[in-house]
């Protein structure tokens, strides 16, 4: 991992003095350097007080076929699922470090988060650590990290799909845990209800198991109705093992004759960009209607 530039925590109350980096990216099209001593025994500490680490890389559209054949997964086996994201129409929340978010899966299965984005883990409280739908969980990218909190709930795939037609409030997906968790990091006199549906975004997903490596990769495509799409490939360890799995993760994807791309676009960042400029473009009585 790597670091050129560093983001405050946002959404985290704690005085200024005491706030510190969860968050280290480098700009877009910059060279990025190697990460100094302060970054590294920075990133040790955050890793120190989180739950979970997930490495990722984006693999370009020309690399989809040495993926699958490297990993040895089957597309037929694909998740599909539709995700949804609420924010106002000039992404309010996303600017303030918050992300709301359902998803559709197959069955009738629904799940939602709120999750804040980056976070200082030292700064967040610890009843809410005690919650068994919270998460603290460091993202490694190429070319540096991000740390963030999640409150994860369940609902139903029909309530996500009655919330997207307008047909029932925002807030009714979350649970009363998640709407104050939500209350408390929005930005001030925005409520759930006033959030415009941003989706949905089509994905599908598999989880394999290679022969060659340890641990299960997670293959993701985000597909968007103009045609772009995000194709991700993952996997998880434990903070403590954060640089040997990295180092593997790297290793096994080069033998695989994986290219990845040097982007830094998420997938949250993708689709939220694509669906504001789209509701941007709608009328306003069209505010509370899903894109399909």
């Amino acid at each position: 991992m790597k670091s050129l530039v560093s983001k405050t925590p946002t959404g985290v109350r704690a005085p200024a003095s005491t706030k510190r980096t969860a968050s280290r990216m480098p700009r877009a099209g910059a060279d990025v350097p190697v990460m100094s001593a302060d970054a590294m025994l920075e990133l040790f500490q955050i890793l120190q007080g989180s739950t979970s680490l997930e490495l990722k890389l984006s693999v370009p559209d020309h690399g989809r076929n040495a993926a699958v054949k490297g990993i040895g997964f089957d597309p037929v086996e694909a998740e599909p699922r539709q995700v949804y994201f609420f924010d106002t129409p000039d992404l309010a929340l996303n600017k303030a470090g918050v992300v709301v978010r359902a998803r559709r899966s197959r069955g009738g299965v629904g799940d939602t988060v709120v999750k804040l984005r980056p976070v200082d883990p030292t700064m967040l409280d610890r009843k809410l650590r005690r919650s068994p739908g919270f998460k603290i969980e460091v993202d490694g990218l190429p070319g540096g990290y991000v740390c963030s909190a999640s409150l994860k709930g369940v609902c139903t795939a029909q309530e996500v799909r009655d919330v997207s037609n307008g047909k029932a409030p925002v807030e009714s997906l979350f649970s009363e845990e998640q709407r104050a968790f939500y209350a408390a990091h929005a930005p001030a006199g925005l409520k759930m209800n006033a959030l415009a549906t941003l989706g949905p975004t089509f994905q599908l997903r598999v989880k394999h198991q290679p022969k060659d490596f340890d641990r299960r990769i997670t293959i993701e495509l985000w597909l968007y109705p103009d045609g772009g799409r995000v194709y991700e490939i993952s996997t998880r360890g434990t903070p403590a093992e954060a640089f040997q799995v990295q180092m593997l993760f790297k290793a096994f994807v080069a033998k695989c004759g994986i290219p990845v791309e040097k982007s830094l676009a998420t997938k949250t960042s993708s689709a939220l960009s694509f669906f504001s400029k789209e509701l941007k473009r709608r009328t306003p009585a069209a505010k509370t209607e899903p894109v399909h």
